[in-house]
C-alpha cells in the first residue's frame, strides 16, 4: 500500500476538508497518490466512487440523526452508493446514525472520533449537574423577573459531598466525570459491560446489576454509547427506582431514556430535575413539555462543541489513515 505507483487513493470528503487538510493527508500517505472525491451537488450518487470516506463535522452541519438536510443527504448517498468504499471515518464519538449502520452491514469498516470531544462533553455534563445542584434555573428565572429570591426561601441545596452518582458508561467521558465528582467528595458507582473494577474508589456493576444500585443513586449520569444494552435502559421502572429527589444527566443518546416516562417523572416531581443534551427525536419538537419544565435544562445536542474539536478529529483521522496505509491496527474501530 506504500507504492507510489499505485492507483490514486480516492477519498470522499467535503470541499472544506479538502481545502484545509489536503497537505496533511499528503504527509500521512507518505507519497502515495490520492484524489479528493466531492459529493455531487445534485442527486446523482451513482456517479461517485471512493475507497475512503471522511465525514467531517461540516458534512453533518445542522442535520440530526432524524432530520437530514439535503447537502448531508447527498454526501450520505454518495458514501452508501460508492461500490469500492472500504473504510469510513466519522467526526462523532458514536456511529449509530442509520447511514453508518448500513455501511457496517455492507462490510465497510467504520471508525469514530471517540475521545476527541470527551473533555468538552464531560465539562458540559458537570456544568449541568452543578447548575441543577445549586438551583441555578430558579435563580436565573428570578433574575429575569428582577426578583430577589435567596435560596433560603426556595429550599437549601443539598451538599454534593456524600451524595452518590451512578455513571453509565466508563469511556473517556465517564472517566473524566467520575474523577471530578470524586474530588467533590461524591461516591461513584460505575455501570459498564464488564465487571472489571473501574478504580479503587468506584463500585462497579454490569448492566445486569443496574437496577440494584438505583435506590442509592442521587445522580444518574448517562455517558454511554447506544447499544442493545443501553437502548431503553432508563425506563419508567428505572426512574421510579431512583432515590427520592434524584436527578438525571444525559449526554449520551436520547434513545437510552424512555422520554414519555422521563417527562412524567419530572412533572410529578418523582425526579427532581434533569440536564438533557440529547432527545428521542432531534430537533426536540416545539410541543415537547421538556422546553418549559422549570426543573429541566435542555440544550440542542451541543455538549461536545468547542473550537478545538475539529483539530482533534482530523488528528484521529490522520493517525488512522497512516495506520490504514501501513496495514497497522486502527483506533476506534466500531465492532
Amino acid at each position: 500500500m506504500s507504492d507510489a505507483g499505485a492507483a490514486p487513493l480516492r477519498i470522499l470528503m467535503s470541499e472544506a476538508a479538502r481545502a484545509q487538510y489536503a497537505a496533511s493527508i499528503d504527509a500521512a500517505l507518505a507519497g502515495r497518490p490520492w484524489v479528493p472525491v466531492l459529493a455531487p451537488s445534485v442527486e446523482d450518487a451513482a456517479a461517485v466512487d471512493a475507497d475512503i470516506a471522511f465525514v467531517s463535522r461540516d458534512v453533518t452541519g445542522l442535520s440530526t440523526k432524524h432530520e437530514i438536510k439535503p447537502a448531508t443527504g447527498r454526501f450520505y448517498a454518495a458514501m452508501l452508493e460508492a461500490p469500492s468504499l472500504r473504510w469510513t471515518h466519522v467526526h462523532s464519538a458514536g456511529a449509530d446514525r442509520p447511514a453508518f449502520v448500513q455501511l457496517r452491514e455492507r462490510g465497510v469498516m467504520v471508525t469514530t472520533s471517540s475521545g476527541a470531544n470527551a473533555g468538552v462533553v464531560a465539562q458540559t455534563a458537570l456544568a449541568g449537574l452543578l447548575a441543577l445542584a445549586r438551583h441555578l434555573p430558579l435563580l436565573y428565572d428570578a433574575q429575569r423577573e428582577r426578583r430577589w429570591a435567596p435560596l433560603m426561601r426556595s429550599g437549601m441545596p443539598r451538599d454534593l459531598q456524600g451524595q452518590t452518582a451512578t455513571i453509565v458508561g466508563w469511556g473517556p467521558i465517564g472517566q473524566q466525570i467520575g474523577a471530578v465528582l470524586q474530588l467533590f467528595g461524591m461516591k461513584v458507582i460505575v455501570v459498564r459491560q464488564r465487571a472489571t473494577p473501574a478504580g479503587p474508589d468506584c463500585e462497579t456493576v454490569t448492566f445486569a446489576g443496574f437496577r440494584d444500585v438505583l435506590p442509592r443513586t442521587d445522580w444518574l449520569i448517562l455517558a454511554c454509547p447506544l447499544t442493545r444494552d443501553t437502548r431503553g435502559l432508563v425506563d419508567a421502572a428505572a426512574l421510579h427506582g431512583l432515590a427520592e429527589g434524584a436527578r438525571l444527566v444525559n449526554v449520551s443518546r436520547g434513545e437510552v431514556v424512555d422520554e414519555p416516562a422521563l417527562i412524567d417523572a419530572l412533572q410529578s416531581g418523582r425526579l427532581a430535575g434533569a440536564y438533557l443534551d440529547v432527545f428521542a427525536h432531534e430537533p426536540l419538537p416545539e410541543t415537547s413539555p421538556l422546553w418549559a419544565l422549570p426543573n429541566v435544562i435542555a440544550t440542542p445536542h451541543s455538549a461536545g462543541f468547542s473550537d478545538g474539536n475539529a483539530a482533534r478529529v482530523v488528528e484521529i483521522f490522520l493517525d488512522n489513515l497512516r495506520a490504514w496505509h501501513r496495514g497497522e491496527p486502527m483506533r476506534n474501530v466500531v465492532t
